[in-house]
């Protein structure tokens, strides 16, 4: 991926023309804060010297979903525009009402990962999605969006893709987090406009609203890399090629606390479990009167609550169904090898975030 074609254009957006082998931040105008100052979506251009894809990663579509900002940041390290084929498009705060209030939503308590595609003229959330559609999404031919738990939570890095889609898992087991979860998609979020719009996607969920963590970090940041290596924008790294079998699954379950009180954990994002597993204890102020939480079936804990005090019915881990977890982080040769040995039993049921389910 040496040089630069002769042939090769620049990249036009917002007003803005971007040569082969530079990048460029811009600031697109969206609205103004109440303060009458200019509210804009930041962008950050990379325009490779050589022909490719062109791609977006995203962050902070939900405002307090911070780590994917700093996964971004991480990523802008590795990647040179004079050595990049194609085009990337960099978005570490989307939601950027929410990200300057530390707030999942936007001023109006709109969900913008539920207002796509938008309108010009619609609420705020309406417009935040038209403009990033029009500018970002209708751009590209694939987009990688990243997210977080929701605060006192926490999420096992696991990749998210819409169910029946060859080409995604094979993405989703190059990028290599822990597991794949294959669901089908939600009305008016970023990932069903863009499937409208034959634009695939990868959604990451990561860590704890508001919080950074290492681990996410690291698998965000090599696993985009990876993916990025595997369709041709960058070279390959061989610290990033040796993948384990990602566990995938296309169910899961809430488990939720028996009663109100102090929940005593024994397991966490991460574990394997198996049906009857005690996953805490939930007991009263002094101790008395504990109540089991148990697995309803085996698989891995892709989620669970941070706060040990609880009301009767919150939700404090979240398992995926796996048939055969013990193969997640085993090591393999071939992509192909992972999906042989990972597919999931069934047809993908509906996935919900946890204050979606009744």
């Amino acid at each position: 991926m040496e040089g630069q074609s002769n042939e090769r254009s620049a990249f036009e957006i917002a007003g803005e023309s971007i040569p082969p082998g530079e990048r460029r931040t811009l600031a697109i105008p969206v609205s103004h804060q109440v303060t009458g100052f200019p509210a804009n979506l930041a962008l950050q251009v990379v325009h490779g010297a050589n022909e490719g894809p062109s791609v977006f990663v995203s962050a902070a579509i939900h405002g307090d979903e911070i780590v994917g900002t700093a996964i971004i940041q991480r990523l802008i390290e590795r990647i040179a525009p004079d050595r990049l084929a194609g085009t990337l498009m960099l978005a570490p705060a989307v939601n950027i009402f929410g990200f300057m209030q530390h707030d999942r939503y936007l001023p109006d308590r709109r969900d913008l990962n539920r207002s796509f595609p938008g309108s010009r003229k619609g609420s705020l959330a309406a417009q935040l999605a038209q403009c990033f559609l029009t500018h970002v999404i209708e751009r590209c031919t694939l987009g990688i969006d990243l997210h977080t738990a929701a605060i006192h939570r926490y999420n096992l890095p696991q990749i998210r893709i819409a169910a029946g889609d060859p080409t995604l898992v094979e993405l989703a087991m190059a990028f290599g987090a822990p597991v794949i979860m294959e669901s089908p998609l939600r009305p008016g979020s970023m990932r069903a406009l863009a499937a409208e719009r034959e634009v695939p996607m990868l959604l990451m969920e990561a860590g704890e609203a508001l919080r950074f963590d290492r681990l996410s970090i690291d698998i965000g940041a090599s696993g985009i890399a990876r993916v990025l290596a595997h369709i041709g924008m960058i070279a390959h790294d061989d610290s990033l090629t040796s993948v384990g079998i990602p566990a995938r699954s296309n169910e899961s379950s809430w488990v939720r606390a028996p009663r109100g009180g102090v929940t005593h954990r024994d397991r966490k994002s991460g574990d394997v479990v198996h049906a009857g597993d005690v996953l805490a204890t939930v007991t009263g102020l002094f101790g008395e009167d504990g109540r089991e939480m148990v697995a309803p079936f085996g698989g891995i804990i892709i989620g669970h609550s941070t706060l040990p005090v609880v009301n009767q019915g919150d939700a404090v881990f979240h398992i995926a169904k796996v048939d055969r977890p013990l193969h997640a982080g085993e090591r393999i040769e071939s992509i192909t090898e992972a999906i042989r040995m990972s597919e999931p039993a069934g047809p993908a049921k509906p996935m919900m975030d946890e204050d979606e389910v009744l």
